[in-house]
């Protein structure tokens, strides 16, 4: 077991320096376990605080971005003088008030369990994913375990049809199948191809390697990443498994009320993730102008700024392209995204015996 001294001697040898808290809280008790990296990257940025803040304000962006790309107005009957600003909070009273209806031909234990167990491959990426300085857990394969980590996301989906023991949900969650399996092999030979040139998968070390960003250094791994981000998030013009006039939300079409809410939510979470994972491989991490007063806070926040970006330019997509079919998107994935991403793997090979193992250090 470790001992209490050994562990407080742990948290302050990784404290981060944050001059602006310091001058503020500096010797309050319990200081030292809030400026501990860890908790802060668990609790402030990538974890908790920032997902919270994707949530909230990206239904809300979501909208009103794509009104304005359209030509319309969006969301403004709820505070119409800010926009309609607190949409989503009203939204979110309205299933967290409304009955939760399980019909009768659903497996009920699962039904009901499928949505909270979502939460968990969501969540557990972002411990091994760096935010500047950041990140809670360390290690030479944290990208290998968010990817592994994320890969579980469409099982529950799929699980969430299977519960509902309906037709409708059904078609959905066979969608959902065929999709995963055309986006998954390149997604991965996607990431694999930054960790050869990296040589690491730690998400911190590899944000500090990139005087050149990745999306530089290899553009067909940036683009193959992309395009296989959509197609997992099912976003437009891939947004398949959950086209609202045919299938009417997919695997998910059974769901009422709160469990509702927590389903919805689910394509905005996985966004973030995979869009701070590719801030980490592809843009630099946590890299920008430092702010002085805010210090290690300082990368966390570029990080937030970069990761944001990214969200909001995949969400846009919803305003400019039509579906595909799921026979075009399944080409896409097999033929297309596939080719790129094996065309990126050998680029990497070729680029990691030109760079160094030091790069940008």
């Amino acid at each position: 077991m470790i001992a209490f001294g050994d562990l407080f001697r742990m948290i302050l040898e990784n404290r981060a320096n944050i001059p602006v808290i310091e001058q503020m809280l500096g010797g309050i008790p319990g200081v030292d376990l809030i400026l501990w990296k860890p908790f802060l990257a668990l609790i402030f940025m990538p974890g908790f605080t920032g997902l919270m803040i994707v949530i909230m304000l990206m239904v809300w962006i979501e909208r009103k971005l794509c009104a304005r790309i359209q030509w319309r107005v969006g969301p403004r009957e709820v505070f119409w003088y800010l926009g309609g600003l607190i949409q989503p909070l009203a939204d979110g009273m309205r299933y967290f008030f409304q009955e939760t209806i399980v019909h009768r031909d659903a497996h009920r234990p699962y039904y009901l369990q499928f949505p909270i167990l979502a939460f968990i491959p969501v969540l557990l990426p972002l411990l091994f994913i760096s935010a500047g300085p950041l990140i809670a857990i360390e290690t030479d394969f944290g990208v290998q375990i968010a990817v592994a980590l994320i890969s579980l996301i469409s099982v529950i989906i799929i699980g969430f049809g299977w519960a509902a023991n309906s037709r409708f949900a059904y078609i959905g969650t066979i969608r959902e199948a065929f999709m995963y399996f055309a986006y998954e092999i390149p997604f991965i030979l996607s990431v694999v191809a930054m960790l050869i040139i990296y040589r690491t998968g730690n998400t911190l070390h590899i944000a500090e390697m990139q005087s050149v960003p990745g999306a530089l250094l290899n553009p067909l791994a940036f683009l193959a990443f992309a395009v296989t981000m959509v197609m997992a998030t099912s976003r437009m013009p891939f947004e398949i498994p959950e086209a609202d006039q045919e299938v009417a939300f997919g695997p998910m079409v059974e769901y009422s009320g709160i469990m509702f809410g927590l389903v919805m939510t689910i394509a905005y979470e996985k966004a973030y993730v995979l869009a701070a994972l590719m801030t980490d491989l592809f843009l630099c991490g946590g890299a920008g102008p430092q702010i002085q007063m805010l210090g290690d806070l300082s990368g966390a926040i570029w990080f937030f700024i970069k990761t944001f970006i990214v969200i909001i330019v995949v969400f846009s997509l919803r305003a400019i392209y039509p579906r595909y079919r799921i026979d075009q998107a399944m080409k896409i994935g097999w033929t297309f995204a596939l080719a790129l991403s094996t065309a990126a793997l050998a680029l990497s090979v070729v680029v990691s015996t030109v760079i160094p193992p030091a790069m940008g250090q």
